[in-house]
């Protein structure tokens, strides 16, 4: 790899921005800082002079000097200080991230892109948080971050817990899950809201799975729900168990 595009992805990862982020901040397209970042392209001079401004580079070092070889740069001291505390860290995947994680979960370089925090209550484990969307999982709104640990395998589901799960066919969502009596490797996902029919998947269609811990939502006015309303989704609530008892069953 060049010196400019080492520079380049260094400069980008020293302030914690995803390829999109940057890519808007230089006014490019995302694919193009992608073909910079892996010498495909080489850099325009309007888009050197924007990164000189923006990091007080000299375009001079840019193209000849390897920025990222001196020491005590920010990255390596975000390093040290994640591996200075006792928190554990948390990599955060919002809603924007989710197309990209399907293709990066297992992939350093993109977890390593991805934004963290930490929560004084977490002990030891791998976490991740994810922000989930849509109104499946009421009361858990749209817009809240579930807090997760990771889960190896199918001894360690519980059932009508409640976990993200990352599929190849349905990307990421948050739900409770059973795991069927008769076929071992079929997982029943459901949702909290009523309104939402559970469906199956098979083991063998999971990349992921994480249990939740922590749910993070924020403050907002509380919604008033129409006694009609209610009844509808008790009753509906009830339909689910019974299909769900007749399942357990056969």
């Amino acid at each position: 790899m060049s010196v400019v595009c080492r520079n380049l992805k260094f400069l980008r990862k020293q302030k914690g921005w995803t390829q999109q982020e940057f890519a808007d901040k230089l006014g490019i397209k995302r694919s193009l800082l992608g073909a910079y970042e892996e010498e495909r392209a080489e850099p325009r001079t309007e888009v050197l002079e924007l990164v000189s401004d923006m990091f007080r580079v000299s375009i001079d070092d840019l193209l000849r000097r390897d920025v990222g070889s001196q020491k005590d740069t920010f990255l390596e001291k975000r390093r040290q200080q994640k591996l200075g505390t006792n928190r554990q860290v948390i990599e955060f995947v919002p809603v924007k991230a989710a197309a990209g994680y399907l293709a990066g979960y297992n992939d350093d370089e993109f977890i390593e892109e991805l934004n963290t925090f930490t929560l004084p209550m977490m002990g030891a484990g791998s976490y991740r948080a994810f922000e989930i969307a849509g109104d499946s999982m009421l009361p858990t709104p749209s817009g809240s971050v579930i807090v997760c640990h990771k889960v190896d395998g199918w001894e360690d589901i519980r059932n009508n817990e409640a976990y993200v799960v990352v599929t190849s066919r349905e990307g990421i969502v948050y739900k409770r899950l059973l795991k069927s009596n008769r076929t071992k490797g079929k997982l029943t996902l459901v949702s909290d809201n009523p309104q939402f029919e559970p469906y199956s998947v098979g083991m063998d269609e999971v990349l992921e799975l994480w249990q939740s811990d922590a749910v993070i939502s924020k403050a907002g006015p509380q919604s008033r729900l129409s006694v009609n309303h209610l009844a509808d989704m008790v009753s509906h609530l009830q339909d689910q168990v019974n299909m769900l008892k007749k399942k357990a069953r056969n």
